[in-house]
């Protein structure tokens, strides 16, 4: 008890050392690697006007505007160095890590919260997601938060009174107390410091505030209800989170109200009428991005890049999850993940006598999985960091069963371990990953480029990072080329990636007509090029004299014989 006790006495300063140590892994060599396709794009996005960001957003995105415009006003304050754009994505990755462990110390206790926080700190798929300029590390915040409202509320007896009635009570003390009398003299008093306040600072400070805490399940509510609606607008497949939390706490209802009088449950129910005020509330934050989402739903139902999912890409998403580590040896693997099984199942162990809770982190965790895998069968959408936020629950888990092994030194050890093993990793990562060279691509061109070049891209999407490298020597230089998207130029078709048909043929050939010179960026064709269409025909036309390989695809240089 004392040992619990001392724990929870030095547990925020702890939090506060394990989320340090997860700040400077996530901005370590941030601005070292290239910025790849994907995170030139948010960068694009987010330099419109909000009006253009939204418009292009619909058109040729699949994602909300949250992230989009949250990164517009970031980098109106920063600019759009690859070191400031990730380091966006990088508070939101540290700004979880307290919040997990709020999460666990609210469900089982301040050591469940501790393990928590340093499994996300030391997290390798964590780490790598911080340091990219996309809505991920966002997303996770965002979910983590609304996870703890609704902890908060499942933990609270007052969730059962309506709604905004401790708001009420405390507007209402607040309003009907009196001005604030000073003290007697010659007696310290804090309130003698507002004796001598006139105007609005008596009106504010003369009177009595009642502490935060007797507002807190109010709190809770708008928490849940905010970062809920938050979640599916920075992500369209967060909509499979309302789901969960309804899935779980509308079972949680009917359970309870199946159990005898007087059967405990390890949840506080909150009342069905708030439940149903809450979800109104997230819908209505959410519903003037909902045309918006059936729109791009029905785009990515059309025509979509990801792959079908099967067994073995389930596992794997799951094993990145736990440790995104480089290919080790087979018989160090199998022990490694025999840990991380022999954790996990202690896990359950430890929720045995609150098995609600581990149903809440199984719920949280397995239902957006099935969701995806389930619309998978019509459109494949199964993708892992789509779900990274269900890492929350598994964390948890994790937790939990470092939390029963019950021995302090053997839970130190375990976690020490499992830590090393991530840190290993993540060291790979920085050593080893190497993400798309547009910046070696946009060099070579620069260097070797004349006036009215004809420069092509097989995909808009492609000359969307080369544009990020390349606008600096167009600056510096006075470089004057031609760009343009085939079979179709971003700016005047809307359409990000048309894929290349031999239709498409003689409106390229009448292209090569006007230039001597054409440059082709060549990347990502297995989608929109399969066929090599596009330098088949330049072949055909022209005489290829220059090439370049980096990573990520080809630059080719053809001239007019």
């Amino acid at each position: 008890m004392n040992e619990e006790f001392e724990l929870e006495e030095v547990a925020p300063w702890m939090v506060a050392f394990i989320t340090l140590l997860g700040g400077g892994l996530r901005v370590l060599l941030l601005g070292n690697k290239g910025m790849w396709l994907d995170e030139t794009f948010s960068v694009w996005l987010a330099n419109h006007n909000v009006v253009d960001l939204l418009q292009w957003g619909v058109k040729i995105d699949q994602h909300p505007p949250l992230y989009y415009l949250l990164l517009h006003y970031w980098i109106a304050f920063k600019g759009v160095t690859p070191y400031y754009v990730r380091l966006f994505s990088v508070l939101f990755g540290v700004g979880t890590i307290p919040i997990i462990y709020l999460i666990g110390k609210r469900l089982s206790g301040a050591v469940v919260g501790l393990a928590a926080a340093a499994s996300l700190a030391f997290s390798p798929f964590h780490i790598y997601f911080a340091q990219e300029a996309r809505m991920y590390t966002l997303l996770t915040f965002n979910a983590a938060v609304a996870i703890y409202g609704l902890v908060w509320l499942l933990t609270d007896p007052r969730s059962v009174r309506p709604i905004g009635s401790q708001f009420r009570e405390y507007l209402h003390v607040w309003r009907t107390s009196g001005p604030v009398e000073s003290g007697p003299k010659g007696v310290f008093s804090y309130r003698d410091e507002t004796r001598n306040e006139t105007g609005w600072r008596a009106w504010l400070f003369g009177r009595r505030w009642l502490p935060v805490e007797t507002m807190a399940t109010d709190l809770a509510w708008v928490t849940f209800i905010v970062f809920s609606a938050a979640t599916m607008l920075t992500h369209n497949t967060a909509v499979l989170f309302p789901l969960a939390t309804n899935t779980f706490v509308l079972g949680l209802m009917l359970v309870q109200k199946m159990k005898e009088s007087g059967s405990a449950l390890a949840f506080q129910v909150p009342s069905l009428g708030n439940w149903v005020k809450a979800q109104i509330g997230i819908l209505l934050l959410w519903s003037p991005w909902s045309f918006a989402f059936f729109q791009q739903a029905s785009r990515v139902y059309q025509r979509f890049w990801i792959p079908e999912p099967t067994w073995d890409t389930i596992i794997q998403i799951f094993k990145s999850y736990l440790n995104a580590s480089a290919p080790i040896p087979s018989g160090h693997a199998q022990v490694i993940w025999t840990l991380y099984i022999l954790v996990l199942c202690l896990g359950v162990v430890h929720y045995r006598k609150k098995f609600s809770r581990f149903l809440l982190l199984a719920a949280l965790l397995a239902i957006p999985f099935w969701g995806e895998l389930m619309v998978s069968l019509r459109r494949p959408i199964f993708y892992d960091r789509t779900l990274i936020w269900t890492t929350i629950p598994l964390f948890l888990v994790l937790a939990a069963g470092i939390a029963q092994l019950r021995f302090r030194p053997l839970m130190i050890l375990v976690l020490g371990i499992l830590g090393t093993i991530n840190l290993f990793s993540t060291g790979d990562y920085y050593r080893f990953y190497q993400k798309e060279d547009w910046s070696t691509a946009a060099g070579y061109v620069a260097y070797f480029a004349e006036e009215d070049d004809l420069v092509l891209f097989n995909s808009n999407f492609v000359e969307i990072p080369f544009n990020y490298y390349f606008k600096t020597y167009e600056e510096q230089y006075l470089l004057r080329v031609e760009k343009q998207g085939v079979p179709l130029d971003l700016f005047d078709s809307a359409i990000l990636e048309p894929e290349m048909k031999e239709s498409d043929i003689p409106a390229l050939t009448s292209l090569l007509q006007d230039h001597n010179r054409v440059w082709l960026v060549y990347s990502h064709n297995d989608y929109t090029d399969p066929n090599g269409l596009i330098p088949q025909t330049l072949a055909s036309k022209m005489s290829l004299i220059r090439q370049r390989d980096f990573n990520g695809g080809q630059v080719q240089l053809y001239e007019t014989p």
